[in-house]
């Protein structure tokens, strides 16, 4: 008769039970098996550590499984998150005293009825400010989270200077100045709001993104619980306007330094404008390189290798958190062209020629144009055009076109740029030419050094849009069949 495997296997089975985390907290040791259970035994080993006080408190304000089921980038983020939250609950608290006094707390000539007008006032402006904000830039909160992210801590910091300025002013000027920072306040909550709900899904790579928000929660109430219990002992101790404002000057300034050390950390995997800019115009260095050190003139002659793509990280020391949209830039230098994705296609036509007032139609010449550049793009998801005049090059995105094709076209554009900037472009060549060339050059680097697939690897998710700003168009097109 056969013995089981784990008779045959040994006399004694260690078992280890992890959590999360991967941390160890019991192991399981069973002696005697193979002797039919009259002398076996079972031991239970329990680490020191595993059940302590510090790792319970830690447990409450981590996600489970941390650091396993965060991005790398995550813990020094939440740090300098932290640090900034904590000076700005100071800040808060001498502003809102600034504006205490500014409606006349402590004045027996002002009016109860006029405070709560003032916060109507305020509250009102504030709301049409949040309306306004999230319909012009909606599109772009999350393509450009880092930017916004440190754009809302600046408007909620200007926001408390006028506050604490408001006490020196007129009334009738104090109401303007409260409502303006009001506004300014509603703007920091939209940014603030949407660039972190980028963040949050950028750390949880486990589906865990409502547990890391919770999380996040939690730790945003105790800092802030313990930045008011702090800045209540130091507004206690700071009367005189000088004291004041040298706080609050310190305060803003630790604010905002950690603000921007906080999105420096971060090392976003999608790729937007800039990102794409960093990375696209390395490989295409890194291509030109190999073409001349091979010493062979035709693309495809070369075997298949691989080219060393930019990772995030490496990407993130490079990349500014202020950047013009729609530039172009060859590996962060100066700017050497502007792209806009997205674009209606009436765009394109009126660069050919004006519209027939009387006809309502374009015709003759434009027609022609079109008609070619729209054979050059037929196995495309875009169609391009080069505005010389402006150095833009106008991006209309066909209908289904994924992410993918959007890096296509910022791809195409920025080798067009750089081309036409170096001189490898032909002196008598036409636009139209110019697009052809340099997009079947474009097309080719890109399967033979699969530079898609390299993206991929190196831990680049072009799945995600972001490279879209603004909230733009699609083209369909349809044959129609004569009378």
């Amino acid at each position: 008769m056969a013995q089981s495997p784990l008779k045959e296997a040994s006399r004694q089975l260690e078992i280890e039970e992890i959590d999360e985390s991967k941390n160890v907290v019991a192991t399981y040791i069973a002696s005697g098996l193979d002797n039919g259970g009259k002398s076996s035994r079972i031991d239970v080993v329990i680490p020191k550590n595993t059940n302590s006080y510090p790792r319970s408190v830690l447990n409450a304000f981590l996600p489970a499984g941390y650091p396993h089921s965060v991005t790398s980038d995550y813990l020094e983020y939440q740090v300098y998150d932290s640090l900034q939250a904590f000076s700005s609950s100071i800040a808060g608290l001498l502003s809102s005293r600034a504006v205490l006094e500014g409606i006349g707390v402590g004045d027996s000539h002002a009016s109860p009825t006029a405070a709560l007008l003032l916060s109507v006032l305020q509250e009102s402006m504030g709301r049409i400010a949040t309306i306004l904000f999230a319909h012009k830039l909606g599109t772009s909160l999350e393509p450009e989270c880092k930017m916004y992210r440190l754009a809302a801590d600046i408007f909620n910091d200007s926001a408390m200077i006028l506050d604490c300025l408001s006490p020196a002013l007129p009334k009738a000027s104090r109401v303007v100045l409260l409502s303006f920072s009001s506004v300014l306040r509603s703007l920091c909550g939209v940014a603030a709001g949407s660039s972190k709900a980028s963040l949050s899904a950028h750390f949880a790579t486990q589906g865990n993104l409502g547990e890391l928000n919770a999380k996040d929660s939690s730790q945003e109430t105790i800092i802030s619980l313990m930045g008011m219990l702090v800045g209540s002992v130091v507004v206690s101790h700071i009367s005189s306007k000088w004291a004041t404002w040298s706080a609050l000057i310190a305060l803003l300034a630790i604010h905002l330094g950690t603000n921007y050390l906080a999105v420096r950390a971060v090392s976003m995997r999608t790729l937007n404008r800039q990102r794409a800019n960093l990375v696209l115009s390395t490989v295409f260095d890194r291509v030109y390189e190999k073409l001349h050190s091979d010493k062979t003139e035709p693309l495809k002659s070369i075997e298949l290798r691989r080219i060393k793509v930019p990772t995030p990280q490496e990407v993130s020391l490079q990349e500014r958190i202020f950047e013009t949209d729609g530039v172009l830039r060859w590996r962060g230098g100066k700017v050497i062209g502007y792209c806009k994705i997205g674009v209606d296609l009436r765009t394109i036509l009126d660069i050919f020629g004006k519209l027939n007032a009387s006809s309502g139609s374009y015709s003759g010449s434009q027609s022609l144009e079109f008609s070619k550049l729209l054979d050059l793009y037929k196995d495309d998801g875009y169609i391009m055009w080069y505005n010389e005049p402006r150095k833009t090059f106008l991006v209309v995105l066909k209908d289904g076109a994924r992410p993918v094709t959007h890096i296509q076209a910022w791809m195409h554009a920025l080798y067009y740029a750089e081309a036409s900037r170096v001189g490898r472009l032909q002196y008598e060549e036409t636009v139209m030419d110019a697009l052809a060339s340099t997009k079947d050059y474009v097309k080719k680097v890109s399967l033979h050094f699969e530079v898609y697939e390299e993206l991929q690897r190196n831990g680049w998710d072009i799945r995600t849009g972001a490279m879209e700003t603004k909230s733009g168009t699609r083209i369909k097109l349809k044959s129609v069949d004569g009378p």
